[in-house]
């Protein structure tokens, strides 16, 4: 099974030679954003005083668990963030891979780069509240209103999680695909978990987009690093 593509269908020959190589190195970075996003995400998860039956209501008991969990707050924030980095560096190369790919004047390229520009921002957000509290966790529980910190932990369990604009990234990566961009296998797999992502961006539960969406991203980008190294 293979994920070239025939280019004869998107430019010609001496458009090819003036567009250079395309590099793997986007990719690699669509790879890192995926795990670090499962990292993050998981790490997030595991941040759960507010979720915890044993203190749930005490904002005060909330606080002291929160302190004990420090390290799983710091390795949600780093890993969170760096998928940010990473991702944002995938979706420009994505965004040019699929202009060379497409038709001229294609809305595809646009609304991947947007999808995945939507996650990046939501994992940027998800995570801008660490400093605010870890910190403060780390020195002295008595800085933090209580309140605020049940409300930082209901943040970062949900926020980040925000995976659903990589559905609307996967149906147009599927659109392409259809196209004779990609192979077959590419277009039902961006078509599978991209649209059950972009189906939780729509539903009251976008936080389930944050299991779909790392996945897909994955997928994509292990199969589109076989393409680079064809090329």
């Amino acid at each position: 099974m293979s994920t070239t593509y025939d280019p004869t269908t998107t430019r010609t020959d001496d458009d090819a030679a003036s567009a250079g190589p395309p590099g793997r190195g986007w990719v690699l970075a669509g790879i890192g954003a995926a795990v670090l996003g499962i990292v993050g995400g998981v790490a997030s998860g595991m941040v759960d005083a507010v979720y915890d039956a044993d203190v749930s209501g005490d904002p005060d008991a909330i606080t002291a668990r929160l302190a004990d969990q420090l390290p799983q707050i710091l390795v949600f924030h780093t890993a969170t963030m760096v998928s940010c980095v990473l991702l944002v560096l995938f979706s420009v190369g994505l965004h040019a891979q699929l202009q060379r790919r497409t038709a001229p004047g294609s809305l595809v390229p646009g609304v991947a780069a947007a999808g995945l520009g939507l996650v990046a921002v939501a994992q940027l957000l998800g995570a801008g509240l660490t400093t605010e509290f870890a910190f403060a966790l780390a020195e002295d529980t008595d800085l933090v209103l209580p309140e605020s910190a049940a409300f930082f932990n209901h943040w970062i369990g949900t926020i980040p999680w925000l995976w659903g604009g990589a559905g609307l990234a996967g149906l147009a990566l599927a659109r392409a695909a259809k196209q004779g961009a990609y192979a077959p296998w590419l277009r039902w797999t961006s078509l599978g978990l991209g649209g059950l992502t972009a189906l939780f961006l729509v539903s009251p539960l976008q936080y389930m987009a944050g299991m779909t969406g790392p996945v897909w991203l994955l997928v994509v980008s292990l199969g589109l690093l076989r393409t680079a190294r064809e090329a």
